[in-house]
């Protein structure tokens, strides 16, 4: 195969250009190729596989030093300036050998034979060249998509951290501030609030995988359900009801708590709060309904930052496979997650 490529190719490259040029001569003029004197013939024939070996010779010079001194990209600049030179090089070697072989030959070399030996080389070099830097292009084309996919992915993972990083300065101020206020009054609550705390926290600091059974997300909102029960009234009304059928699913982690954390944010006096996760056929429904307090903050007036976040990563981790609606009801709350699990 490399001997064909080497020496046989060549050959036969130089004679396709004088067979075309021949070809076009004989048609214009009527001559007959197989007329002529066989030493011119021969002549002629040798001079065009000489041309044959010296345009590989420099084709293959030229995208040794494309690939050398260019970065490799997919781009209609890069091709056109290799093209360019490809061409204007392969021009000047043509050139040098056809016209003078043309100029000492039959009558001489005439307008139309100097059109035909820089027009016949051009295209066959054009063809050459996208034949050959086909598979570099392609290459390059792959490598600009992988490139590309893994910056998006990057931002995206970057993004998604950022999302993650921030529920933990509100959660963090939440559950110190309930702990705070708990040790003047029960020191051993206190220190039951704060191992409840310690484990939520490991939860979320050490719990990386990106896909956890659903049954280590419950267990955590339970942990997190009694802590902020501490911190409420002998009046909260709470209704927790979890699906026994949620066991081994596995969904993205911590994206039920900015739900029912921000439905703890205003507990106080008469609250009712009703937290429900069901299993259905790949999906599982999660909602939260709670009160709204008579003297409404601006923050409930709309969806917090939370909230905000969560949307977000569920648009990143769950694109087309989700839905969440949050939407306020006489006096009520009311945040609707449903997702389809792995």
């Amino acid at each position: 195969m490399k001997f064909l490529k080497k020496l046989v190719f060549p050959a036969l490259y130089g004679l396709l250009i004088y067979f075309t040029i021949r070809l076009i001569h004989d048609v214009e003029t009527g001559d007959l190729f197989w007329k002529r004197a066989w030493a011119l013939n021969s002549f002629e024939m040798s001079c065009s596989i000489l041309t044959g070996y010296a345009s590989v010779y420099l084709f293959q010079y030229l995208f040794k030093y494309y690939d050398k001194h260019w970065p490799l990209q997919f781009h209609y600049q890069s091709l056109i300036r290799e093209l360019l030179i490809l061409i204007v090089s392969n021009l000047i070697l043509v050139n040098l050998i056809l016209t003078p072989m043309a100029a000492f030959t039959d009558d001489g070399l005439s307008k139309a034979d100097f059109v035909d030996i820089c027009t016949v080389p051009t295209l066959y070099a054009i063809i050459y060249y996208g034949i050959a830097r086909s598979r570099t292009y392609m290459m390059a084309y792959v490598n600009n998509k992988i490139l590309l996919e893994k910056v998006t992915n990057d931002h995206l993972a970057t993004e998604l951290k950022f999302l993650k990083s921030q529920y933990h300065p509100h959660f963090l101020f939440n559950a110190l501030n309930t702990i705070y206020f708990q040790m003047d009054d029960d020191l051993q609550g206190a220190k039951i609030s704060i191992e409840k705390f310690s484990e939520l926290l490991r939860y979320q600091l050490y719990d990386q995988q990106l896909l956890v059974p659903i049954t280590n997300e419950i267990d955590y909102l339970k942990n997190f359900i009694e802590l902020q029960k501490v911190r409420s009234s002998d009046k909260l009304q709470l209704k927790v009801e979890l699906d026994k059928n949620l066991s081994e699913q596995l969904v993205y982690p911590l994206l039920f708590l900015p739900v029912v954390e921000n439905a703890f944010k205003f507990i106080g006096g008469d609250y009712k709060l009703s937290i429900s996760a069901e299993l259905t056929d790949k999906q599982v429904n999660f909602r939260v309904e709670n009160s709204i307090p008579e003297f409404e903050p601006l923050t409930v007036r709309k969806i917090g930052i939370g909230l905000e976040n969560l949307r977000r990563r569920l648009d990143l981790l769950y694109p087309g496979k989700h839905c969440l609606s949050a939407k306020k009801a006489d006096n009520t709350f009311v945040v609707e997650l449903e997702l389809e699990y792995e």
